[in-house]
């Protein structure tokens, strides 16, 4: 069962001021202990809340969603949400890199080689600085302003989506290339899909059952 706004700040509520008053709860949130009254019943029935009498309310048993979600989140292996990499070669030009990245809609692009094996990555970023001003930037190859390997950040098929987030906001990137060990070389890396921040946003949405996925 979905729970409302007002019974999953009471559940916040409860967590984080235990052992609570339902006249406490109802203070806090603005409102008359009659009007929670049938929100409190709900949430012991389930098992979210516990109730005491004479002390007061306790977390319960049950999760809530959000934490149900997020638990979720932290248990899921990248391989399960990975998208298709969206990748261009070395000999590439700047403006090959551009139309590739505006007709697929991403905002980053892996460079590989034939045989699929990292080369680097190009951003956004990287294209817009060397474009700018530069009208003669266009049929300059994209190893020339790449960001070559090793010093690209990856993540593995068995590493968890909350590992992968975590690269993403410490070195401050909007997505992770895929990577598996090569089969005909294990120093390079074979490319095998991508992370993006954005599977990331509709992942943490689609489990709090905020929408439809």
């Amino acid at each position: 069962m979905q729970l409302s706004p007002r019974q999953l700040e009471i559940v916040r509520l409860v967590r984080q001021n235990a052992p609570i008053t339902g006249e406490q709860i109802a203070e806090m949130l603005g409102l008359s202990r009659p009007t929670i009254r049938s929100d409190l019943a709900l949430l012991v029935m389930l098992g979210h809340v516990d109730a005491k009498p004479k002390v007061g309310y306790f977390p319960g048993q049950t999760a809530a969603p959000e934490e149900k979600g997020t638990t979720e989140a932290a248990q899921l292996k990248v391989k399960s949400v990975q998208s298709l990499p969206v990748i261009i070669r070395e000999s590439a030009t700047v403006h090959d890199a551009v139309v590739t990245l505006f007709m697929e809609n991403v905002g980053s692009l892996i460079v590989a080689d034939e045989s699929s094996a990292l080369v680097g990555v190009i951003s956004r970023k990287d294209l817009l600085k060397v474009t700018l001003g530069n009208p003669g930037s266009s049929t300059m190859p994209v190893s020339l302003v790449m960001t070559r390997h090793p010093n690209v950040f990856v993540a593995t098929p068995d590493e968890t989506v909350l590992e992968a987030g975590r690269k993403m906001i410490h070195h401050q990137v909007d997505s992770l290339p895929v990577v598996v060990p090569h089969p005909d070389d294990p120093a390079k890396w074979e490319v095998v899909g991508r992370i993006t921040k954005t599977t990331m946003t509709k992942l943490l949405v689609g489990l709090t059952g905020a929408v439809d996925l």
